[in-house]
């Protein structure tokens, strides 16, 4: 029992590191409508700009704080600049436009830091906290903490003060909320700017486990879509459901299933979204679309 429950405890650090990426995708699609398949390259884009501060010096924290800036005002440029033109389009075009936005961004860390692999610092102490048999390592507790941090600070922001209020009613209805005298254009700017500061925490949180390099996202994309698919894409607290069941029945599933092992825990997230897909496609929290004739 106390393997089985610390595969769990396993799980669910990594399954806070999908959540979070998962709610960086579900907040760019309940304000625009788009599925972002270049996140994960802004986030990787982001941990490169935290280390090349961290290696001119700077703190930790305060170098984080300073990427957070950077990529809030990154997001809400590309949105100005390269989602704004082809606002409207065809769903095809968007999805175009941001798979062309992903090679580039993947190619632009290449050109400026290489592709050859660096050390992330760990911003957490070594060592584990160990209670009845189970270890949790203050890695994982550290993660743990700074995605519920994000989360709860989002919930203060959309529950409690007038940019959030603006912007829900802009992801339920952008015409109305123009009515009203609600800046449209500008909040949806906004809500890839937090998007882009939301993902790049989940790049920072993923680096000191991986090695820092150009495509170090590339599988945590893969299990976020997966999380916010099965939470459902208009589902914040979907996306963070999503991501813990995903990252434990990764952990429990690449430990129990002989022929997973460890290789082939890719394929766990694939068949969860191939199933949500099937048997229920908005998901476990998404909402049913009703459309009168």
């Amino acid at each position: 029992m106390a393997g089985f429950l610390q595969q769990v405890v396993e799980g669910l650090g990594a399954g806070a590191i999908y959540a979070s990426m998962a709610l960086a995708l579900v907040l760019i699609y309940r304000f625009t409508g788009i599925v972002n398949f270049a996140q994960g390259e802004l986030a990787m884009f982001a941990t490169y700009i935290a280390w090349q501060f961290t290696a001119a010096g700077l703190p930790f924290w305060l170098a984080l704080a300073l990427t957070l800036v950077v990529s809030f005002a990154g997001g809400m440029l590309i949105e100005r600049v390269i989602i704004r033109p082809v606002e409207g389009a065809p769903e095809l075009t968007l999805v175009i436009v941001t798979v062309g936005l992903f090679i580039f961004v993947n190619a632009a860390a290449g050109w400026i830091w290489t592709f050859l692999i660096k050390d992330f610092p760990n911003p957490f102490p070594q060592g584990a906290l160990e209670a009845g048999g189970i270890s949790m390592s203050f890695s994982t507790l550290g993660v743990l903490g700074v995605v519920a941090l994000v989360m709860g600070l989002l919930y203060l922001l959309f529950q409690h003060t007038k940019i959030g209020l603006g912007m829900r009613a802009v992801a339920t209805n952008p015409e109305s909320a123009r009515l009203v005298g609600i800046r449209v254009g500008w909040t949806l700017a906004l809500g890839w700017g937090l998007a882009a500061t939301v993902g790049a925490v989940s790049g920072v949180l993923v680096a000191p486990l991986l090695f820092l390099e150009p495509n170090m996202m590339g599988g945590v994309l893969i299990y976020a879509f997966a999380a916010a698919t099965l939470g459902g894409f208009d589902s914040p607290a979907g996306a963070v459901v999503g991501g813990v069941i995903v990252g434990v029945a990764e952990t429990l599933a690449g430990a129990y299933v002989g022929f997973i092992g460890s290789d082939l825990k890719v394929g766990v997230p694939l068949v969860i979204i191939l199933g949500v897909l099937l048997f229920r496609p908005r998901g476990l929290f998404g909402r049913a679309v009703v459309e009168r004739a």
